[in-house]
């Protein structure tokens, strides 16, 4: 029997690569008076529901999803968290 999961995605760029919109937004910000604000970091959130056996096969398949489609590994950093929403069956 399969369970239902939700998964909450965030995919950040790497501390070593530049973020050219995170210089632009801070930039933005300290024009608009805010210059206490020191670092801007631009990142991706996504939110997919997935059907799996277990939990541990919901992880594997969301490492997968996230190095192959949602997160360029050489670049990004991605973590996701992932709760049990329903198995197929209460549905």
């Amino acid at each position: 029997m399969n369970q239902i999961f939700q998964a909450q995605i965030y995919v950040t760029l790497r501390p070593s690569v530049l973020d050219p919109a995170g210089t632009a937004v801070q930039s933005g910000l300290t024009h608009m008076g805010y210059s206490n604000v020191e670092q801007v970091r631009i990142g991706k959130y996504v939110e997919l529901t997935l059907t799996a056996p277990d939990q541990a096969a919901a992880q594997q398949q969301l490492d997968r999803i996230c190095d192959q489609l949602l997160a360029n590994p050489v670049i990004e950093n991605y973590r996701f968290e992932l709760k049990e929403v329903a198995d197929e069956v209460n549905r």
